[in-house]
């Protein structure tokens, strides 16, 4: 059973793929007496703590006479992790058109333009590329913003020797994609340079932990450690990835504390980053990763060499 909106009935019937049949049901028009017999009726009914309040609850023991009510633990979340043929084609495509979008947005970027006017040009870029919308609010930040591991888009203009993070990601078919690239304009300073390599080393090194039998924790301290190894320990001030799929963050983090065992068919992102918010410097290089077999596929082709776009 499958119960919804009236609003979604026609939705819920073209996108649901379990092969055996399924009764799609208006929740709206089904009186209390039609609650009591369903829910009689199933075996057991199980809830989601993170999405039901103690209301909600409630109203199910006592109302609707619930006693075999019981609680599940992202029962739904747990079985996205593993993506099917179909999902990993729309991910991949997803992230083929992201690919195509950074390429674009290099030669676009110049001095003078604003961090507004970028992100509204990746978002033009993605929808006539074939995407259906943004993944999510795409993040452009340049000089000092860039220090911020989540800054929000503003009307600062680019400068030279800005150094310019830029984290996008599209919806194709309803599964999204994620990449960050940070490139730099017109020059690059030392520091701004070692930072750089540092955070690529990091993401080469928690790509080659992506892998089944290792942990999600094995990913993030593969990262995490050699950043520290080279004394930016305290300027990496996130976790190194996120799952992906029909969201932009799923179930599933890439994180120190997650000793989930990773598994074939899981797809996640590697992105470690440093901000040095004293020095106006933040660089963060992000891929989205397929775990296979033997390893796992990197699903963004996009250059990650160090890039720095001319002044003019």
């Amino acid at each position: 059973f499958f119960l919804t909106d009236g609003r979604y009935l026609e939705t819920a019937k073209s996108v649901l793929t379990i092969d055996d049949e399924i009764v799609v049901t208006d929740i709206s028009k089904m009186s209390r007496e039609d609650y009591e017999t369903f829910f009689i009726f199933c075996e057991n009914v199980g809830f989601e703590e993170n999405y039901i309040t103690y209301a909600q609850y409630k109203d199910y023991m006592q109302k609707y006479k619930v006693h075999n009510f019981e609680e599940t633990d992202y029962i739904i979340e747990k079985q996205r992790m593993i993506k099917d043929e179909e999902e990993i084609a729309k991910i991949t495509k997803a992230c083929e058109i992201t690919d195509r979008c950074f390429e674009h947005i290099i030669e676009y970027i110049k001095i003078g333009k604003t961090e507004k006017e970028i992100a509204g040009e990746i978002e033009r870029f993605f929808i006539e590329s074939g995407a259906d919308e943004l993944a999510f609010e795409t993040i452009v930040a340049s000089g000092r913003n860039s220090s911020k591991p989540h800054a929000k888009t503003t009307d600062k203009k680019i400068e030279m020797g800005d150094p310019i993070t830029m984290d996008m990601g599209c919806k194709y078919k309803g599964y999204a994609s994620d990449m960050t690239r940070t490139v730099f304009i017109g020059e690059v300073s030392d520091r701004a340079r070692e930072v750089y390599n540092v955070v690529l080393e990091a993401n080469l090194r928690g790509i080659a932990a992506a892998k089944p039998g290792n942990r999600m924790c094995d990913v993030d301290l593969a990262a995490r450690n050699y950043i520290e190894e080279k004394g930016f320990g305290e300027y990496f001030t996130h976790r190194t990835g996120h799952s992906i799929g029909l969201e932009d963050h799923e179930f599933g983090d890439v994180s120190s504390v997650n000793t989930d065992i990773i598994k074939v068919g899981q797809c996640f992102s590697v992105e470690p980053g440093i901000y040095l918010p004293d020095e106006n410097i933040g660089v963060r290089i992000e891929d989205l990763v397929l775990i296979t077999e033997d390893g796992c596929e990197v699903l963004n082709d996009y250059t990650k060499e160090l890039i720095v776009v001319p002044e003019e």
